[in-house]
């Protein structure tokens, strides 16, 4: 891998030729590099999945309510992170906004390596520190925004679906990790003591080097392109546009889901199994993870529309089962229910997004059609713009799922003693997200003068 340009201003992946000597390395190059900044990002989002659940052995006292809320808020900070992070690709450039959104994660690893050595820290302090992970999760939209307008429209499920994947399964490697550093004294970091026999402070210690790796690599080996400069202003006309509310909806059933369930699924374990151990909970998320490019590489060839329609179904059976099995208290059964809806969800990840372009696409080409070759460049430019600013907003309101499912859990633990309530919503939400899906993709009746019939067109 070459040092390139810090800016390239000539950028036309739609161009065959171009792509196929100049653009395809230069773009594999920032893909590559995207996901290995995003899939730290995701580790240190979901790095309190772990540490709460040793909480309690280390001296804090802490209710369960208040553990699930410590797992919760950093879904809904890195939420609310994903708004600014959509916009700052197209103001700032993606090498850029790569270098500075992974540099800051230094806040939240150091800080969680201080304060959780510190047992009577107060729960609204831990809290807050637990928020700052919340930055790991604003890194997915600025990458996904930023690949997506890198590759050419016929290959964005793929590449979407690759980069997201990679940076989901940091989920599953700081789950994976976390407990092992955690506990064996031959990994003590940085001299760091233990409590109670828990070198806690590894859980933060442990991303130092891998965030400095991070950062070499976008200052080094990343790009920004003029092509995706835009106005703020014209970003926002998104946010006008039916189909990315319809949208931020289903994504909420799909990785909100997975975000949700991969923060709270360690937890849960904990509570409703405690002799079986959480080291296994990190399986949700790769599986999770590893069939998120399957459902963009599907939707590329069936129709994204008609993956996300199917998944919708599967994601509720698998529900139900996991409302039996952990009725029953059979682990096994609860183990293999939710990795199946873990499996599902990642589907659904890669077939929503891959839906989201191809939205924007016909939507506009359907606004200039007849209208000459170069009203329809000019349209598929405004197309890019916008589902690239649709795919980070999207993804900033479907991470909600990761505050709303973990606390969810909590809540209905709290209130009944069992997680089953909380099963009981979500399974309804699926089945509105199904007859959404339905109701604006796959009916096959007149939409409207002046609108496409997405249905014809398979987005």
């Amino acid at each position: 891998m070459t040092k390139s340009p810090t800016w390239i201003s000539d950028w036309r992946p739609e161009d065959e030729a171009f792509w196929n000597t100049t653009g395809k390395s230069i773009a594999r190059r920032n893909l590559i590099w995207s996901i290995v900044a995003e899939h730290i990002g995701f580790s240190v989002w979901l790095i309190w999945s772990i540490v709460t659940t040793k909480l309690p052995q280390a001296g804090f006292h802490y209710t369960t309510d208040q553990l699930f809320q410590l797992v919760a808020v950093p879904g809904l900070i890195g939420a609310l992170m994903r708004f600014p992070y959509t916009f700052a690709v197209t103001t700032f450039g993606g090498r850029n906004w790569t270098i500075f959104s992974a540099a800051i994660l230094f806040i939240p690893t150091l800080s969680l390596a201080y304060f959780v050595s510190q047992p009577d820290t107060p729960f609204w302090l831990m809290l807050l520190v637990a928020s700052t992970a919340g930055l790991g999760g604003g890194n997915f939209a600025s990458s996904m925004t930023n690949i997506s307008f890198f590759f050419p429209d016929r290959m964005k499920g793929w590449a979407l679906g690759l980069n997201a994947a990679g940076g989901n399964i940091g989920v599953s490697s700081v789950q994976l990790l976390t407990p092992i550093l955690m506990t064996l004294a031959v990994f003590n970091l940085f001299q760091a003591t233990p409590v109670d026999g828990i070198f806690l402070q590894n859980a933060g210690l442990m991303w130092v080097l891998p965030i400095a790796i991070a950062v070499f690599g976008a200052v080094f080996f990343m790009n920004n392109l003029t092509t995706a400069k835009s106005s703020v202003k014209n970003q926002l006309a998104i946010v006008k546009r039916k189909h990315t509310w319809i949208m931020a909806y289903l994504y909420i059933g799909t990785f909100g889901s997975f975000i949700g369930y991969s923060a709270a699924f360690p937890l849960l374990i904990k509570t409703q199994f405690p002799t079986v151990t959480i080291s296994i909970a990190f399986l949700g998320p790769l599986v999770g993870s590893l069939s998120r490019p399957l459902g963009g590489w599907l939707a590329d060839r069936v129709g994204g529309s008609i993956i996300t329609f199917w998944n919708f179904i599967a994601m509720a059976g698998a529900t139900v089962g996991v409302l039996y099995f952990v009725g029953q208290k059979d682990f096994i059964g609860f183990l293999s229910m939710f990795l199946i809806l873990f499996v599902t969800t990642g589907i659904g990840n890669g077939s929503t997004y891959r839906m989201i372009p191809s939205i924007f696409r016909e939507e506009n080409l359907f606004k200039v059609r007849g209208k000459g070759d170069a009203a329809r460049s000019a349209a598929l430019k405004t197309a890019s713009i916008e589902s690239g600013a649709a795919v980070g907003f999207i993804g900033a309101i479907g991470a909600v799922g990761g505050y709303l499912i973990p606390s969810g859990f909590g809540k209905s633990i709290a209130m009944t003693g069992g997680p089953q309530l909380a099963l009981a919503i979500y399974l309804a939400f699926y089945a509105s997200c199904l007859a959404l899906t339905w109701w604006f993709y796959l009916r096959r009746s007149p939409q409207g003068e002046g609108a496409p019939s997405l249905a014809e067109a398979r987005v």
